[in-house]
């Protein structure tokens, strides 16, 4: 099912967050393919207090490929992202 936007701007300054409900951030830029006329990413800047931000650490932001996101209306739902499980640790030890 491909997902229809009338207009790119529709989607700046967005909430975006994941199916499970977790709040991401705000959609800051679009990545668009202009020989296709398709969206190919969302550029969403990790608010603080944000599911996001915590998975982040010290970066500000991150590149949502087009794929994941499943619907657009009033907010941006995109698929459940999580840190694989031999980052986890690794971000773990690296805190302490």
């Amino acid at each position: 099912m491909a997902i229809k936007v009338a207009s790119v701007s529709d989607t700046y300054g967005k909430d975006v967050f994941t199916n499970k409900g977790m709040f991401c951030g705000k959609v800051e830029d679009v990545e668009c393919d202009l020989k296709r006329f398709k969206i190919r990413s969302l550029i969403v800047k990790a608010d603080k207090t944000s599911y996001l931000s915590s998975m982040l650490g010290s970066k500000k932001g991150i590149i949502i490929p087009f794929p994941m996101v499943e619907a657009i209306g009033d907010i941006i739902i995109i698929k459940h992202i999580s840190i694989p499980v031999g980052e986890e640790a690794q971000q773990e030890e690296t805190s302490v």
